[in-house]
């Protein structure tokens, strides 16, 4: 048998042992493993998988992780995101659908502290949904604007998703947080336009709420001080060169802990949950990192990269047609896996292909998280979608799925900007960094 049907065998593997409900971290873990025996041995196979962990574990870009991520869970449990609601709402009061744009513009400045899709989603699901309810906003309108709004968290800095891809591509952190930035404020507001269009061909599903006194307004905006000053000292001081990405991880993890203490929402038994929680999800991040190196190496011992850069070139596929073919691509495996999964998989195959074509590696990853992130809103299997219904049982998912369609039009309209005109996601990160 050839390196080549070796490797092919491994990815069918691998895709059956995630339908199986494996998870990802070991069914990777366990097809990089046998499959670099079957083409190397299993002395090698065993060398690589004990360097792996070791050489990942001590990884210094890796240590952005635990911070940014407990930055996150301060943040989600000491009540900002509150407060940012709050301010969201005053900002956009008077309009019909106040409360829709709210929440979507609460989600992205939410999901700029936390860098979590999920954690975004579920903490909005419990703000704005009762709040939209109490106001007599149809439940379709509610949850598309959450899921959709949620799915921001993996685009904008300090994304744990940019810091993965970053990883397995080679790619500076800073550049990949800089790229995500302008596309991710393009898509909160393609995002607010698809939900004014869907408000104006079912104005039944919102109120036209009357605009509150100027002086309760500017009230209520002050209060989203607190995660724009965390965002502006950690995404901004690296930005400005002034903190490395673990520097200003673990500036920004301070920050949230002394403005959660502040304001009296970090008692001993919230903190205790932020850092056990943090801990939980640092070490499932690590190990599923860890899986995908090695998978990497099975890959590279397979020559399936060159063997797909060949095959496409033989085929005479243009630039503009491979990446058409890969969105498909990405929108149909996202029916089946979650994004994590996906980027881990196939990055270490298709990257090649693309840099072979002529495309940017970070513009690539850009692409690559937005195709992700309708992933992560589009049925059947959009995990936002399950975040919510689990948060909010007694809304059906069938009318979480009708809520969440006409959503989905803003993604792939952001990735016809990002293919017609590339510089909107590498301006900021060529002019910052060169």
């Amino acid at each position: 048998m050839t390196v080549q049907a070796i490797g092919l065998l491994g990815m069918g593997c691998l895709v059956s042992l995630i339908f199986l409900r494996v998870p990802v971290g070991v069914a990777m873990g366990l097809v990089g493993l046998c499959g670099y025996a079957a083409v190397d041995g299993w002395v090698k196979a065993f060398r690589v998988f004990g360097e792996v962990p070791f050489d990942v574990a001590s990884n210094y870009s890796l240590s952005v992780v635990p911070m940014f991520v407990l930055m996150g869970e301060l943040a989600t449990q000491s009540g900002m995101s509150s407060q940012l609601y709050k301010a969201a709402k005053a900002l956009f009061a008077g309009a019909r659908g106040s409360q829709v744009l709210a929440t979507i513009g609460a989600c992205a400045g939410f999901g700029a502290v936390c860098g979590s899709s999920l954690a975004t989603a579920a903490t909005m699901t419990r703000i704005a949904i009762p709040e939209m309810r109490r106001a007599g906003y149809d439940d379709r309108i509610s949850t598309g604007s959450v899921a959709a709004g949620g799915s921001l968290g993996i685009l904008l800095p300090p994304s744990i998703v940019f810091v993965i891809y970053s990883l397995i591509s080679q790619q500076s952190v800073q550049k990949m947080f800089a790229a995500g930035l302008i596309p991710g404020i393009i898509l909160a507001g393609l995002y607010m336009l698809a939900a004014l269009a869907t408000l104006a061909i079912k104005p039944a599903w919102a109120p036209r709420e009357p605009a509150a006194p100027l002086k309760e307004r500017v009230r209520d905006l002050v209060l989203g001080w607190e995660v724009a000053l965390l965002f502006g000292v950690a995404i901004g001081g690296l930005y400005a060169g002034w903190f490395s990405p673990t520097e200003a991880a673990g500036v920004g993890a301070f920050t949230a802990f002394v403005l959660g203490t502040l304001r009296r929402g970090l008692p001993p038994a919230v903190l205790w949950n932020c850092f056990r929680d943090t801990i939980r999800t640092t070490c499932l991040l690590f190990v599923i990192v860890m899986s995908a190196f090695i998978f990497s190496y099975f890959v590279v011992q397979t020559q399936l990269p060159g063997m797909l850069v060949t095959w496409v070139t033989a085929w005479h596929v243009g630039p503009i047609e491979l990446v058409a073919i890969l969105i498909v691509f990405y929108v149909v495996m996202g029916c089946f896996l979650d994004g994590g999964g996906m980027i881990l998989i196939t990055v270490p195959i298709f990257l090649p292909l693309v840099t072979q074509y002529g495309f940017d590696p970070v513009w690539f990853g850009v692409m690559l998280v937005v195709t992700v992130e309708m992933g992560l809103i589009h049925p059947p299997v959009g995990m936002n979608i399950f975040v919510i219904q689990a948060r909010a049982p007694d809304i059906p998912i069938l009318r979480i799925y009708q809520g969440i369609i006409p959503f989905l039009f803003a993604p792939l309209m952001l990735l016809v900007l990002l293919i017609a005109f590339p510089q909107i996601a590498l301006w900021l990160p060529t002019w910052l960094y060169g």
